[in-house]
């Protein structure tokens, strides 16, 4: 009962916020006006800037900002305990994360859909908008060649959900042709694209698996390929390739429609996964006191201490700084008004919380109703030890995140396999079949992290291009090139080798965990830059800033703290280990954000009251590009 008394609780603390909390903020704080007029409006070209109804870029939006982010990372944390984790998730969704989320947006919808990079400079000083472009462009590249990965190791473990994963794709591109060429309605099109992907999930499990291994291994130009025969490098290939293409066709053709799929896919996944853990927590199969400690009194050899890496490990699902590049990025050259914003921003980055609680439970409770190992003729079972006894309960939970190498072997297929096998166990309460249950999970794991990935390209290239114009690189200042480069870059960091474990070299297509070490300090470092970038805005018009004192302090101390824990750990650390590469970039992130910092204590004095310079008036051409 356990199992179910958290969810249940978590979910109505959500609903009880929304109604509180974020209606102040929407209506006292920021003040939306439903009458304002807003940059997809004032700025339209069918392009970028697009009005949208509500659902639909909530759809957008929250797909954005979940990709794998409230998966992985409580898939992780859960090892230091699921309380910890939990109220983490739950009170950071509530107070900072969806906070941060809603500033963000408010203030590039006011700003003419900048990004919080370029407000930067206005609200701060011009210093500000360059380093923190700089801040962005690195972290995006880290992003981009991480989830690249991710989603390339996805369609090699489940080969199942590789039809279902790529077939949306097409259907997208029909959805949106018919309601913006056509002025179609999108709902009962994207339920029956829904009906079609799911249909694909049965195909692709009984007929048409499609195993890039294997297709590679067929192939006598490339078998044995250190580059070419891998699987990852390949998918990883194709990816950037159709990340080129989604980043700089109109948003309407694919990015929106496929997203208010994705959405839809999310709510049908949601209902199931509730639903299986309420009849699995009913009938006792799923007991989360039972199966993994609250607080956990030992965790795996070499695992990073609690504080203050909880608050770096679990991101996405309570506040990330990936956000704000998506409220200000896509998100709010996309908003058809202003009290849109509410229901967009802080609604998603609570319904990313409710999805991470489930994740939280599925890698507790659903793991240890027992983990699934695939058999020869491609069926799933539940693992069991030598006397063929299945492993279940706490047993089952020690083997998944106590395995014998200790935290360095806790790697992505674990991550992302924990939350598959536990929701799978999840649904499979409900009479579905363990393999169309995985296949569910891993193509739903799958379309959110793609999605992801094509919004950070799409990001990237505002990136690249509003540094090239500040830095007068004209070429740049060209989407195909900006794009190109994004991509390019990514791509060449995925399919390098990535660091040795244990003195065994890594293969091809695991570049981006070089860098990957960075990405969460500094991921969340941005949140705190973010949050900067909103006080100033309401310090500016005098408006009440201490709800965000405190978050934004949390947000730049911890991933502070967790970064030069990774630099100077005398055991570990990257300068007295010699890891150069790491220690330098993560010296140089910590020290643009502390300049960044300076630049803001500096101009904090001067700006009680007093407004930023007015952005220049729009010229026909300016307002057409």
């Amino acid at each position: 009962m356990l199992t179910l008394a958290v969810a249940i609780g978590s979910f109505v603390g959500f609903l009880v916020a929304y109604h509180t909390y974020g209606r102040w903020l929407a209506r006292k704080v920021f003040a939306l006006d439903p009458d304002a007029i807003v940059p997809a409006h004032e700025l339209r070209d069918d392009v970028d800037f697009v009005p949208t109804q509500r659902q639909v870029i909530f759809g957008h939006h929250f797909t954005s900002i979940a990709g794998t982010g409230p998966i992985v990372g409580p898939a992780i944390a859960v090892f230091w305990g699921w309380l910890p984790a939990l109220l983490w998730v739950v009170f950071g969704s509530i107070f900072i994360g969806a906070v941060h989320d809603l500033g963000a947006l408010v203030v590039s919808l006011r700003n003419r859909g900048q990004t919080v990079g370029e407000i930067a400079g206005r609200m701060i000083s011009p210093r500000a908008k360059l380093l923190f472009l700089l801040i962005l462009f690195f972290a995006l590249t880290v992003v981009l060649a991480v989830f690249g990965l991710v989603v390339a190791s996805i369609f090699k473990m489940y080969p199942q959900a590789v039809l279902a994963a790529w077939i949306s794709l097409p259907l997208a591109v029909a959805i949106g042709w018919w309601c913006y060429q056509r002025e179609g309605h999108l709902l009962w099109p994207s339920l029956g694209a829904l009906a079609i992907v799911y249909g694909a999930v049965i195909v692709g499990c009984d007929y048409l698996p499609f195993d890039m291994q294997a297709f590679l291994d067929s192939q006598p130009a490339v078998a044995g390929h250190p580059l070419w025969g891998n699987a990852t490098v390949m998918w990883t290939a194709v990816l950037f390739v159709y990340c080129f293409i989604a980043s700089v066709i109109p948003v309407w053709v694919l990015l929106q429609p496929r997203d208010y799929i994705n959405s839809h896919q999310l709510v049908v996944a949601l209902v199931l996964l509730v639903a299986g853990m309420a009849a699995a927590g009913l009938n006792g199969q799923a007991n989360l006191s039972d199966t993994a400690p609250a607080v956990a009194q030992e965790t795996p050899a070499g695992a990073p201490p609690i504080w203050p890496f909880l608050f770096i490990t679990i991101a996405c699902g309570a506040v990330s700084g990936f956000h704000c590049l998506v409220s200000s990025g896509t998100t709010s050259k996309q908003i058809n008004e202003e009290t849109d914003a509410q229901y967009v921003a802080y609604g998603s980055m609570l319904l990313e919380g409710a999805l991470a609680v489930l994740v939280i439970l599925a890698c507790c409770a659903g793991v240890g109703m027992g983990n699934l190992e695939r058999q020869a003729d491609g069926s799933y079972a539940i693992a069991a030890d030598a006397a063929g006894t299945p492993i279940l309960g706490h047993s089952a939970w020690q083997t998944r995140y106590h395995a014998e190498g200790g935290w360095g072997a806790f790697g992505l297929p674990q991550m992302v396999g924990a939350f598959v096998d536990g929701g799978a166990n999840f649904l499979g309460a409900i009479g579905i079949a363990p393999r169309y249950a995985i296949a569910v999970i891993a193509v739903m794991v799958a379309c959110f992290a793609a999605t992801t990935l094509d919004t950070a390209t799409r990001l990237q290239r505002y990136v690249i291009q509003e540094l090239a114009g500040d830095l007068r690189i004209k070429p740049l200042t060209n989407k195909y090139l900006a794009t190109a480069l994004a991509v390019g870059l990514a791509l060449s960091l995925a399919v390098m080798r990535g660091p040795d474990v244990g003195g065994q070299p890594r293969p091809h297509g695991t570049g981006g965990l070089y860098l990957w070490p960075l990405f969460g300090a500094t991921n969340q470092l941005l949140a705190g830059m973010a949050f900067l970038v909103t006080m100033f805005y309401l310090w500016r018009r005098n408006k009440p800033v201490w709800f965000i004192v405190l978050p934004m302090l949390v947000m730049v101390v911890m991933p502070a703290w967790g970064l030069a824990w990774q630099l100077f750990n005398s055991q570990t650390g990257w300068w007295p280990t010699r890891q150069y590469l790491l220690a330098g970039i993560g010296t140089g992130v910590m020290l643009l954000q502390a300049w960044m910092i300076v630049e803001a204590l500096l101009a904090w004095p001067r700006a009680r009251g007093v407004l930023e310079e007015t952005l220049p008036p729009l010229t026909h051409a300016r307002a057409s590009k």
